[in-house]
């Protein structure tokens, strides 16, 4: 069987397209979450984004290979300093989440 350049260039430039709009949709469910965490967790959710920095191929819980993409955020638990957070999304569900623990509210009284 004989594929043109044409048949191998038109499947690449379809499976380009097609990772590009699931990572797209994948990247909304992660500042989803990255939102839900952060009020769930009583702190700030900054710049209303997430930054992807890892791709690689995993195994779900059915033993399927899946796209598991990692993704930084920053959060913020008195307004001025940024906590690094991030969170792996293994497909389109969200696999892991990592905020660092940061220092609770205290008030001080000066007598």
């Amino acid at each position: 069987m004989d594929l043109s350049l044409e048949t191998v260039l038109l499947v690449l430039v379809v499976f380009g397209g097609w990772f590009w709009l699931a990572s797209l949709h994948v990247r909304e469910l992660a500042i989803s979450a990255g939102k839900e965490a952060a009020q769930q967790y009583g702190v700030q959710f900054l710049d209303e984004t997430v930054a992807f920095t890892r791709l690689r191929l995993a195994r779900d819980s059915s033993g399927r290979v899946r796209f598991q993409r990692t993704y930084q955020f920053e959060v913020s638990d008195t307004g001025s300093e940024r906590l690094q957070c991030s969170l792996i999304m293994l497909g389109e569900r969200l696999d892991r989440l990592d905020i660092p623990p940061y220092r609770d509210f205290t008030l001080h009284t000066i007598h």
